[in-house]
């Protein structure tokens, strides 16, 4: 799995414990798909202030994976339930 598609994986299950300003620019340049320059441009803030929160935000949600390990276990799951029936994998995955 390449990084970008694994951050935005480990967004969807620590993004709130961002804070607002983490997930705001996270979610322009990830989900987006604005340039450093564009959001801050948009914004009103330097380049570097841009970088900065994007790099912490990813930081967090790495170390909240390293601790909590939620989207390991979920990925483990879902390849021990692939042979199951079709109907109770779809269950299982809603609890997922």
């Amino acid at each position: 799995m390449d990084r970008p598609i694994y951050l935005i994986s480990l967004y969807d299950y620590y993004g709130q414990l961002l804070t607002e300003k983490q997930r705001e620019y996270f979610e322009d340049y990830y989900f987006n798909n604005l340039s450093l320059s564009e959001i801050s441009e948009n914004l009103k803030v330097s380049r570097n202030a841009v970088y900065k929160q994007v790099k912490d935000a990813e930081t967090r949600l790495e170390f909240y994976e390293e601790k909590l390990s939620l989207f390991k276990n979920a990925s483990k799951i879902k390849a021990l339930i692939k042979p199951l029936d079709e109907k109770l994998q779809e269950k299982i995955k809603e609890l997922i």
